[in-house]
């Protein structure tokens, strides 16, 4: 496997940043799964300055953001061959940061969604899916890991755009019983109330919705969730977002986005029907295990 890896100059200006969290958190696992990481010039200095991961040979250099590294990340997630290819991205994002928002970075995101290849924004998210690969790879738990698969005192928010919404609805019913070990679920209007359809035909109390619902997102939903996000509130997202139009509430969708980076260590982002797949089979199989 190979991921890119970037992040803004916050997350690795210090020992104790959130490049090194994770890789603190994670270097074991990236190390037994043999991950290759693919790191733009900035990141990459750091990680060898701060001897983050100290002989590892999957670590490999980039060009500066500013020399087109990031752009040749996003050109690899889409793919150019054999060795030029990357399974997805872990870009730490600071969202006051003016590079976040640069065509490239914003091309990284939509790509990885586009063709369904994890797209790691955050400390938590990131080190959730070593944990994942790790379980895929038929590893034993990571008891570091726990924290994150502690469903029963989490709140899940389950949000989709509306070319999404009957993808969302598939995922719910396949990993229903997975998703149901969650303390509360939270979703936007629309979404919200065909999962509780949902899980009403699946045999859930008549009546007792399955997730809370808020507002519709052009009517301030994700805004609402946000603020979840921001108290502490919610830990996990899965947001299944179409790529492919233009959205008239977009700053609100952005507003979501940028509250889950600003608490990058304790909310996990799953953003494809593929990649949310992944997680939950990976999910199931640690419960079984523990």
């Amino acid at each position: 496997m190979r991921l890119g890896l970037a992040a803004n100059r916050r997350h690795h200006a210090s020992a104790d940043a959130a490049l090194f969290r994770w890789l603190r958190a994670s270097g074991a696992g990236l190390r037994e799964l043999g991950v290759g990481l693919h790191a733009v010039g900035r990141t990459y200095d750091a990680v060898i300055r701060h001897r983050a991961l100290d002989g590892y040979a999957g670590l490999v250099r980039y060009p500066y953001g500013r020399e087109g590294g990031l752009m040749k990340l996003v050109a690899e997630v889409v793919g150019l061959g054999e060795g030029r290819t990357l399974d997805g991205a872990v870009y730490l994002i600071d969202p006051v940061d003016p590079s976040s928002i640069f065509p490239e970075a914003v091309a990284l995101k939509r790509q990885c969604v586009i063709q369904g290849k994890p797209f790691l924004s955050t400390v938590a998210s990131a080190r959730d899916w070593v944990e994942s690969e790790r379980l895929h790879a038929g590893r034993a738990p990571d008891a570091g890991a726990d924290a994150l698969h502690a469903f029963d005192g989490q709140t899940l928010a389950l949000i989709a755009h509306d070319a999404m919404k009957p993808q969302m609805l598939e995922f719910a019913d396949r990993h229903f019983e997975l998703l149901s070990r969650f303390q509360t679920r939270i979703a936007t209007g629309t979404t919200g109330q065909r999962l509780n359809e949902l899980a009403w035909r699946r045999g859930w109390p008549q009546g007792q919705d399955w997730a809370q619902r808020f507002q519709s997102g052009p009517l301030g939903g994700d805004a609402q969730i946000a603020d979840r996000v921001l108290d502490g509130r919610c830990q996990r997202a899965v947001f299944f977002e179409d790529p492919h139009v233009a959205r008239q509430h977009e700053a609100d969708i952005q507003l979501l986005e940028r509250a889950v980076t600003t608490v990058t260590d304790t909310v996990a982002c799953l953003t494809s029907p593929a990649v949310a797949d992944r997680w939950a089979q990976a999910a199931a199989r640690r419960a079984a295990m523990v």
